[in-house]
């Protein structure tokens, strides 16, 4: 008797397309982890993903992450875009490919106490090696929280193995 097996690699952008439809088979994988290590401690959640774009979601409460002001700390901001942007840039990624952050930069434009956030993240220029993002954090009324802009380095060959 053979027992047919579904399991595939798939393209991150079709597996997180699957992912947010409902229609992942258990068995499908891709060569990205998702969800991240970082994004399942923090509660972040894809909402949205397209080509060189991804929206995701994080329910931020001042009680649970906040700084001294008693505010949601800025650096949870940026590892919030940092997550948009790395979702987003993923979706460009052939198996033998990786990436990493080489700059990341955040304006913050007012503060947040309790709110749902979204993390709207774009290519803004597209390059072989180096990519360009600008990533849009609004809270759940529409109002901007901070503005990132990101440069990503695509890595390929031994600097892509292990990552």
């Amino acid at each position: 008797m053979t027992i047919k097996t579904h399991a595939r690699a798939l393209p991150v952008l079709e597996y997180l397309s699957r992912q947010l439809a409902g229609s992942l088979h258990p068995d499908d994988t891709t060569h990205m982890r998702y969800p991240t290590a970082i994004s399942q401690l923090l509660g972040f959640r894809i909402v949205q993903i397209g080509e060189a774009t991804a929206v995701v979601e994080f329910d931020a409460d001042a009680l649970r992450h906040g700084n001294q002001q008693g505010t949601v700390h800025g650096g949870l901001l940026c590892e919030l875009a940092d997550a948009a942007i790395g979702t987003a840039h993923s979706t460009l990624m052939a198996p033998e490919e990786s990436f990493t952050s080489i700059d990341l930069r955040a304006t913050f434009l007012r503060p947040v106490w309790q709110s749902r956030l979204r993390a709207h993240a774009r290519a803004t220029h597209r390059g072989r090696t180096i990519s360009h993002y600008l990533c849009d954090i609004e809270r759940e009324d529409g109002r901007p929280v901070a503005s990132v802009t990101s440069a990503v380095m695509t890595l390929r060959g031994q600097h892509a193995e292990g990552r």
